[in-house]
């Protein structure tokens, strides 16, 4: 038996119930549409381990196709799943609750002591729940209440399932796709898809595979199309947005190198004289020096002439005086060993001044003198 409660304003319980174990299925959604109404079908039937003969629900407009005589034509895609599954599904008469009083006893008791302190302790906290924050504690409800000994029966929904199971259908070997049809996407060499103008990581490993996208209410989940294995879960981003997990990836990513890729052998051969050259040639370049290219031939020459070494330390010197051209390097090796070589500036040079011994400025003032009635100076 299956049915729908409310546990808030755009907050829905799904409820079904075994009708021998008592055995007991709640799982949240935020809409009662068709295709989450039998997603939850069949999620139910892959929870309980087997296809029961009969599935059981009231006059739900999202499996109602139509009222002929009173009997309750289903819709297609219903009529599809139960085809694939291989069960019969059956509805209630209207306004005939006691044809279905397990199944509402069951709502009723989710949304008390289930949906109720769930929504209150959010309440309290001031922390918004999510469809996954509330369908991990409504499976954790699940196993306590099926693990405790029922009051109708008096025996334990577990136990009673593993009797029940020898009745049940085996599940099919695939799942039937609900809804529209999954997409797919390539994951580049960031280790991440687009999907709706976002991008969403993945594990490292699956670059350059190809993942299937499943939006599941607000969330997107991101699954191997061979194994079916859930590689990654991300909330849905608005377009232009990314979304990236740190355990997706081994380590930060290094950094770009956009140093010197040498192509020709004339590129190659410079290079390889170190850093001092790859400096030389970035910075020739930043100056705008356009004979460069046949300037590399003319500093080759040089360092055959005047040595590796040589052509190393004039090179490392043009960098240091900012000068990029061949006849710069050229002038310096001309100019030799003898050069003063720039060193960067070392600590302050703190130095004791002598002390001179001083005297006030009193002892140079001017004082007249009064003698005989004159002033003398």
């Amino acid at each position: 038996m299956i049915d729908w409660a409310q546990a808030a304003p755009g907050l829905f319980l799904f409820c079904a119930v075994l009708a021998f174990s008592r055995w007991r299925f709640v799982r949240f959604a935020t809409n009662e549409r068709a295709s989450t109404t039998l997603a939850l079908i069949a999620e139910t039937m892959a929870a309980a381990g087997g296809v029961p003969a009969r599935v059981l629900a009231d006059r739900m407009a999202c499996l109602k196709g139509g009222v002929v005589a009173n009997v309750v034509v289903p819709t297609p895609d219903y009529v599809r799943l139960a085809s694939h599954y291989g069960f019969a599904p059956d509805f209630c008469h209207a306004s005939d609750p006691q044809s279905k009083g397990i199944v509402e006893n069951l709502c009723g008791y989710a949304q008390d002591d289930l949906a109720v302190p769930l929504l209150t302790e959010a309440a309290v906290t001031g922390k918004p729940i999510t469809v996954r924050d509330a369908n991990a504690a409504a499976e954790v409800w699940c196993a306590e209440v099926n693990a405790a000994v029922h009051s109708q029966i008096c025996a334990i929904p577990d136990e009673r399932l593993m009797i029940e199971r020898e009745l049940l259908q085996p599940l099919p070997s695939l799942r039937l796709q609900i809804g529209a049809p999954s997409v797919r996407r390539k994951v580049d060499r960031l280790s991440c898809i687009r999907y709706g103008s976002a991008r969403y990581s993945v594990p490292m490993r699956l670059i350059g595979t190809t993942v299937t996208v499943i939006v599941d209410h607000h969330e997107i989940r991101l699954l191997e199309p061979a194994t079916g294995v859930i590689v990654a879960e991300h909330d849905l981003v608005a377009p232009g947005g990314v979304s990236v997990l740190d355990d997706h990836y081994d380590g930060p990513r290094p950094a770009p190198n956009r140093g010197p890729r040498p192509k020709t052998t004339v590129e190659k051969q410079f290079c390889a004289l170190g850093a001092d050259a790859e400096a030389f040639l970035v910075g020739a370049a930043a100056i705008g020096n356009t004979r460069l290219a046949s300037e590399l031939e003319v500093l080759l020459a040089l360092g055959a002439a005047h040595g590796t070494d040589a052509l190393v330390a004039a090179l490392h010197r043009a960098v240091a005086f900012r000068r990029f051209r061949a006849a710069d390097v050229r002038s310096i090796l001309a100019a030799g060993t003898g050069t003063p070589q720039p060193r960067p500036a070392g600590d302050a040079l703190i130095l004791d001044l002598p002390v001179a011994p001083t005297r006030s400025l009193d002892a140079y003032k001017i004082t007249p003198t009064v003698a005989d009635g004159e002033v003398n100076p």
